[in-house]
């Protein structure tokens, strides 16, 4: 089955919700701030969507909140360390298939593609 990590509260997660629901897709929701997603999952979420840079979200208030020195993980074990103390940083939704494939984000028109 689908699943689709976020947090519950995350606008662009609802809409994503919302958007698999009118088109009859089965999904499960994992709400990833409750249900803490291991650091294998995250490391290959990572290599699935080219890296770290790209699985991080650099535009929301808690990556401008972060000091300086910490916005420049220079390894795996740091990125890792770095999720685990804000889970918010994943960039959301992030959509996992049943055949292990990672997407990131949410539009319309990016859904009607992956699932058209």
């Amino acid at each position: 089955m689908l699943k689709l990590y976020g947090l519950e509260k995350c606008s662009t997660c609802q809409k994503a919700r919302n958007w698999l629901q009118r088109h009859k897709i089965a999904h499960e929701f994992i709400d990833y701030r409750e249900h803490r997603v291991d650091p294998a999952t995250l490391k290959h979420w990572a290599k699935q969507v080219g890296g770290w840079e790209k699985l991080i979200n650099r535009t929301g208030m808690t990556w401008r909140n972060l000091p300086p020195a910490r916005k420049n993980p220079g390894s795996d074990p740091e990125w890792l360390l770095l999720l685990k103390e804000y889970p918010a940083l994943v960039r959301r939704p992030v959509v996992v298939r049943e055949d292990g494939s990672v997407e990131l984000g949410f539009t319309d028109k990016l859904f009607a593609r992956w699932f058209g």
